[in-house]
């Protein structure tokens, strides 16, 4: 693979932050790393977070808590149940997840699958920043007696980003991180009893690339890939007699 040069990552950085549309503040990887604030910046955030203070809806037994990858699809008609809420944001990072959980537990839910981690990944975040930030929000949870399933950090398809700068040796790199985020909440969900829904295992060509015919844009899923999904979810779901 050919290395990337610092300006090439100064331009890649620019670019992603302008028309990225999985997260759209993606920057350098010498910003400063702890920059807690950044998911504020997120106008996805700043319009989807005040909604749930509206929602009528009061208890969910399922909740189904991402980014935009866990938006795409419309969770209580997937499964086939009514008690099922989706929280996801789109461009959201796990800070911003740390941030509305009182979103989630408000609703009383019996359990919950987390997905996150690749925003922060193209926002050049250490995988050792993103997997504790991800810990604190699973403790959290967990404090509130809730069952949390940890969904694996998906990949990106080989060819993500490439009408506008991306290329097949940033996103083998990002993957790799996203391999090393993946390996360190396994062996959490190991250590500490929980469910683990390895969905690159499913989803991924033989290259460790999301299969393309799985998404419409390189990150973002497409009907079969939800369908692959659900069958996970429902398997856990079987699991707690939920």
């Amino acid at each position: 693979m050919k290395r990337i040069s610092s300006l090439n990552k100064v331009i890649l950085a620019t670019v992603f932050l302008f028309i990225n549309p999985l997260s759209a503040q993606n920057t350098k990887s010498t910003l400063p790393s702890k920059d807690t604030l950044r998911y504020r910046t997120n106008p996805n955030y700043q319009l989807q977070n005040p909604m749930y203070d509206i929602y009528k809806t009061r208890q969910a037994d399922i909740i189904m808590f991402g980014n935009s990858i866990t938006h795409g699809a419309a969770w209580n008609e997937l499964l086939g149940r009514p008690n099922v809420v989706e929280r996801g944001i789109t461009s959201d990072v796990l800070y911003g997840y740390e941030s509305r959980l009182n979103s989630i537990y408000k609703l009383n839910p019996k359990i919950v699958f987390i997905m996150g981690g690749l925003n922060d990944i193209y926002n050049w975040t250490p995988v050792n920043e993103i997997f504790s930030v991800y810990a604190r929000v699973i403790n959290v949870l967990k404090s509130k007696k809730i069952i949390v399933v940890i969904q694996s950090t998906t990949y990106s398809a080989k060819n993500y980003g490439k009408d506008w700068g991306g290329t097949p040796e940033v996103n083998f790199g990002r993957n790799r991180e996203v391999d090393k985020l993946n390996k360190l909440l396994s062996d959490y969900a190991k250590k500490n009893n929980l469910d683990f829904i390895d969905l690159n295992s499913l989803t991924a060509d033989k290259d460790s690339f999301l299969r393309p015919d799985l998404t419409w844009d390189g990150v973002h899923f497409k009907a079969d890939a939800y369908r692959i999904w659900a069958r996970e979810v429902e398997k856990v779901l079987a699991k707690y007699n939920l």
